[in-house]
């Protein structure tokens, strides 16, 4: 059986190592293969043992990077292009399926791995969408390192410009450099859901039902607030965001991982 290789980062303290498993629990229980899960991060406690480290490096563009940054106020948001490097990843043989890690896996994922390889995928982001514009989401994106190394080689080459082209977007920079070199496929809408966009109601059905969880929902996008932990407790953040505490996402996030993987992981 081929391997499936995947991949997230994690920096800083927002997110708990039960991310991070919780993640390898829902691509392991969901994906038809035999997984390879790495995480790229500079703390790596609290991780089940079958979760390879990569060491989080401190590239050396990262300073003209973050100071294009510090001027699109978007500090930090672009340390996932490290995970473009070819060669970072030891006996890597095939291409990789990266997740962010503020999403929930409710459903199969072999439509998505199956893509053709030679293209990056990524979904179309929902706001870019509405607005007629071609931009990728990154919280679902898949990738050959052998194939599309230039997403980090022409980073590296001039760090401050293509930071500043891309507006501080690392989606951007990502989803237009590869539609650039004409290398680019949409994952189908359907697959990859926004919480916020797809799953919430508008108001005032969000205050008397919880958010559903469409049938074809393949994974489930918290991207900006709420998050998963907010939503389980009920979220109070906004007349707009108001959303009441959420079993299904009780169960693909919390449940099913502890079943899997014990209490101590899951």
């Amino acid at each position: 059986m081929a391997v499936a290789n995947i991949v997230c980062i994690k920096w800083g303290t927002l997110f708990g190592p039960e991310y991070v498993n919780r993640l390898y629990s829902g691509v392991r229980r969901n994906l038809d293969a035999d997984i390879r899960f790495l995480c790229m991060t500079e703390n790596s406690a609290g991780f089940h043992p079958d979760i390879e480290v990569l060491d989080l490096p401190n590239e050396p563009f990262l300073e003209p990077m973050n100071a294009a940054l510090a001027v699109a106020n978007r500090q930090g948001a672009m340390r996932k292009t490290s995970l473009f490097k070819p060669g970072l990843i030891r006996d890597l043989e095939g291409p990789i399926l990266g997740f962010d890690l503020d999403v929930v896996v409710t459903g199969s994922l072999n439509e998505i791995w199956q893509m053709p390889a030679d293209k990056i995928a990524m979904r179309h982001d929902w706001i870019e969408a509405r607005k007629g514009r071609p931009t990728g989401h990154g919280s679902v994106f898949r990738f050959d390192p052998a194939r599309h190394g230039y997403l980090y080689e022409d980073l590296a080459k001039n760090p401050y410009a293509e930071v500043e082209k891309a507006r501080g977007s690392e989606q951007r920079y990502t989803s237009h450099k590869a539609m650039d070199n004409d290398d680019f496929a949409y994952i189908p809408n359907e697959l990859v859901l926004s919480f916020k966009h797809d799953c919430l109601d508008l108001p005032p059905m969000n205050y008397l039902r919880q958010p559903r969880l469409p049938q074809n929902a393949r994974v489930v996008c918290f991207h900006g607030r709420p998050k998963m932990p907010e939503v389980l407790a009920g979220y109070r953040g906004s007349l707009l965001r108001w959303s009441l505490a959420c079993d299904w996402l009780q169960e693909h996030w919390v449940e099913r991982s502890k079943k899997d993987l014990g209490a101590e992981f899951g």
